[in-house]
């Protein structure tokens, strides 16, 4: 997330690897797909890790319902959140003595300053539910802060100071990592990483100056870490805009700073001039490609080129646009970033899973341009279909020369393909996802499929403006703020995957319409 900029704005070329693209004209694109063709792994980096709203928010029932209704459609692996550092949550308060009133008045009973009850309960939590943490260690407790007053805008008023002594930060950092290792035991925490901060270069680090006070915070946070087990991964900048990456691994290589992998973060709608220090206008389907492919080349020029990348945190909009994050824009967005991106990222962590989420306080609306794959009330959005249907997708893939077009192939050789028709997000008003308003036209894809099956079936799953759509039934219900029961469950069932459809095979090729905003998967088996 970003800072005080997302807050103001909330309140007020592709990697190209072989099959051929025949031909397009008049809306229609031919596109042939050799089986026997060979093919290059696809990990299903996009889906490894979701962000969410923060720390606390995991101890409620739905925010724990809507992890439940993630991980059942894709392959969701571990949790990112702020605050598991804040007051809220209860670690740190020095002060702390809790006595036990059957011993005499003078006798302490647990003088530590560390309360991991909260701790326990969310990592609990989360752990039953098939989830690891993404430990981001933030934000600072207020009896360790050098500046108490230094609050973020947000809600619930983070500390972004550094600490006042660091001898105590480092002695609280190696204290949370070894209860967490006593408790999950070191085979389990050290497959978790532990990310140092979010975003220092933006006003979630109150550091003067921002570089190099948070690489001495990043410094005794990497050694504190390790210095419980050198098996646990610590890693960083975790900037905002895909920033000072070449600077932090010069720092971390010349004085010999642990560091097991590098975090930063971009949205779609981030500007060139802060991204890429250009002053080119890049569109919001390309803006990811471009800061990963970036980042991916700083690594690979870096004295430390082997290190694993992670996006930490990503998304189309940093801002509240109800017309890009809760509409079926999102299914060609999510379909052409993966696209482009495949190769160049180990794990792409989608900002967030959930609308369970207060940084500009409590949604007053089920949509309002949240985050979240899920509204409030556990109302699925058209988002969470997308990925539901991206997760069919094989864990190869084939070469195919379209910037509209994923193919694949599963484990059983049959195939997966995913087709799109993007157009940047238009219309505006309670209307705009009804398809009469929907910018561009529809898009007829003719897929010719050779050394396959000679009888082959195939199944179509749609994710559009009346596929898997929940907020269309939310325009037409005229978009009421206060949402009856009987209106949520009309909500939900609307957001529902909308039931494969049988496709038409012949002679090989299969054909499908797909309309703006829309995206298809087919499921092409041997019979």
């Amino acid at each position: 997330m970003y800072g005080f900029r997302k807050w103001t704005l909330a309140i007020c070329s592709c990697f190209l690897l072989g099959s051929s693209l025949v031909g397009q004209e008049n809306g229609t694109i031919q596109i042939h797909i050799d089986a026997d063709a060979p093919t290059t792994a696809f990990p299903h980096f996009w889906e490894k890790t979701f962000g969410s709203g923060r720390a606390i928010l995991s101890l409620r029932e739905s925010y724990r319902k809507d992890i439940e209704t993630v991980k059942s459609v894709t392959g969701f692996e571990s949790v990112r959140f702020h605050g598991i550092l804040t007051d809220e949550v209860g670690l740190y308060d020095p002060d702390r003595v809790i006595k036990n009133p059957g011993l005499a008045a003078e006798a302490v009973n647990d003088s530590s300053p560390y309360n991991f009850m909260y701790i326990d309960q969310i990592y609990d939590g989360l752990l039953s539910k098939g989830i690891k943490p993404f430990v981001e260690l933030s934000f600072m407790p207020r009896k360790l802060a050098a500046d108490p007053n230094a609050l973020h805008p947000f809600f619930y008023h983070p500390i972004v100071s550094p600490p006042k002594d660091y001898k105590l930060w480092d002695e609280m950092i190696q204290a949370f990592a070894a209860h967490l290792v006593a408790r999950y035991g070191i085979n389990e925490v050290s497959t978790w990483k532990f990310e140092v901060w979010n975003e220092p270069n933006l006003d979630f680090w109150g550091g003067a100056p921002k570089q190099s006070t948070y690489w001495d915070l990043y410094d005794h946070t990497a050694r504190a870490i390790k210095s419980v087990s050198l098996r646990l991964q610590v890693g960083g900048p975790a900037t905002a805009q895909a920033a000072w990456v070449p600077d932090f691994l010069a720092h971390v290589y010349e004085n010999h700073i642990p560091v097991d992998f590098v975090s930063t973060h971009v949205y779609g709608n981030d500007s060139a001039p802060n991204v890429l220090g250009t002053s080119e206008d890049v569109p919001r389907d390309q803006m990811v490609y471009r800061a990963v492919k970036k980042v991916h080349d700083q690594i690979a020029s870096s004295p430390l080129p082997h290190l694993p990348l992670i996006f930490s945190e990503y998304g189309a909009s940093y801002s509240n646009e109800p017309n890009v994050t809760d509409s079926p824009y999102m299914g060609p967005w999510l379909a052409n970033t993966i696209r482009q991106c495949d190769g160049l990222v180990e794990n792409l962590a989608y900002w967030t899973f959930s609308d369970v989420f207060e940084e500009q306080g409590v949604a007053r609306s089920s949509y309002y341009g949240g985050f979240g794959v899920i509204a409030p009330n556990n109302i699925p959005k058209a988002s969470l279909n997308a990925l539901a249907i991206l997760h069919k997708l094989g864990d190869r893939r084939m070469a195919v020369d379209s910037d509209s077009v994923l193919a694949t192939k599963l484990s059983d050789g049959n195939l997966a393909v995913a087709l799109w028709n993007y157009v940047p997000p238009g219309g505006s008003g309670p209307n705009y996802t009804q398809q009469s308003t929907l910018p561009g036209a529809p898009r007829t894809f003719i897929v010719q499929l050779e050394h396959f099956s000679a009888m082959p079936t195939a199944t179509v799953y749609r994710v559009d403006s009346t596929h898997g759509n929940s907020l269309a039934l939310f325009d037409q219900m005229g978009r009421p703020e206060n949402l009856s029961p009987e209106q949520i469950s009309r909500l939900q069932k609307a957001g529902s995957l909308s039931p494969a459809e049988p496709a038409s095979i012949q002679d090989g090729r299969i054909t499908t319409t797909v309309p703006p905003y829309g995206l298809v998967v087919l499921l092409i088996r041997h019979r």
